[in-house]
């Protein structure tokens, strides 16, 4: 090994060593005078001068190198007009599109069906049953909708009747566009709405409709139809 190499590995050993301390000095720090704080998953220095992100689970936080403060908010880049921290939490609970159980969710299409769409619903949701009004004019779409019923106590039993349907798909359109009630599901018709309630926890998916596009970006509420065909124009499939 050269004087040159050597010289390079021991800068970058240093490097190391002085990132761990910081890190721990940190975490330290913040455990012994926040001790109400969740565990702290990751710190990772950013882009900003003096300031570190303290990642808990898929909450970001901030701080000094020394843990002396902790900052709950949003860093914006003022020259980019970017919302690093929404970037950044974007990031982090993205979902990849593929690994969905798509065999669980109630798909319907207009047009080639090219671009594809997840979306958690309630039936009991208003917000989404405005959003399945808005995206009957996108185009070009495959739709898959996971019964996710996380807002009254028949949301459940509505999600069931609307899988065990003879047509899924109308038996859906027909109650989230027209309010027609759909009928009761016999007793023998098993249903993945139990498997969808534990894939929306396991994202941390909070409401409906809850949105997942093919790049993995999640976007939580209801768009409008502009804002569904933008949404779907800046994906780059995976």
């Amino acid at each position: 090994m050269t004087m040159r190499k050597v010289a390079m590995a021991a800068v970058l050993m240093a490097a190391a060593a002085g990132a761990w301390a910081q890190d721990a000095a940190i975490r330290k720090n913040l455990a012994e005078r926040l001790p109400n704080l969740p565990a702290i998953d990751e710190i990772t220095k950013t882009q900003v001068p003096g300031l570190y992100e303290v990642r808990v689970g898929n909450d970001v936080l901030y701080t000094d190198a020394e843990g002396n403060y902790l900052i709950q908010g949003q860093i914006i880049d003022t020259r980019s007009r970017k919302n690093l921290t929404e970037e950044r939490v974007n990031k982090l609970t993205a979902i990849d599109f593929a690994s969905l159980p798509l065999k669980d969710a109630i798909v319907w299409k207009n047009g080639s069906g090219k671009r594809k769409i997840a979306v958690f619903a309630d039936p009991n949701c208003g917000y989404c049953k405005r959003f399945e009004r808005d995206l009957q004019a996108v185009k070009d779409v495959t739709v898959y909708t996971f019964l996710f019923p996380i807002l009254a106590p028949d949301s459940t039993t509505k999600s069931n009747a609307i899988w065990c349907a003879k047509d899924r798909t109308k038996a859906w359109q027909d109650w989230m566009l027209r309010g027609v009630t759909p009928a009761a599901a016999p007793a023998n018709c098993e249903t993945p709405v139990a498997r969808n309630t534990e894939l929306g926890r396991k994202h941390r998916v909070n409401g409906t409709p809850a949105l997942v596009f093919e790049d993995g970006t999640r976007v939580p509420g209801a768009l409008n139809t502009e804002q569904i065909e933008a949404q779907l124009a800046e994906v780059s499939p995976r």
